[in-house]
């Protein structure tokens, strides 16, 4: 087994509201040095090891675990899990 963490953020340009909305308050809170916030999503998986391991995480990343309309994504294979 392996981990592997993906991480899904919008694409360019799509609106983010949440992120938004979180810069807003930060401005508001008092924290000027913050000129952009972009949110997205976390996700961590323990993949058994094998053959396309990289095609099957994309296929998974592409069907189900982004929308690849709105959203881009990447990935890391960390290290074995026992």
């Amino acid at each position: 087994m392996v981990n592997v963490q993906v991480y899904v953020t919008l694409k360019e340009g799509v609106l983010d509201p949440q992120g938004s909305t979180i810069e807003n308050a930060l401005q508001t809170m008092g924290y000027h040095e913050v000129s952009s916030v972009q949110t997205g999503k976390y996700i961590e998986l323990e993949v058994e090891e094998g053959n396309n391991l990289e095609a099957r995480i994309e296929e998974m990343c592409e069907k189900l675990l982004s929308n690849p309309v709105i959203e881009d994504y990447t990935y890391t294979i960390g290290k074995g899990v026992s």
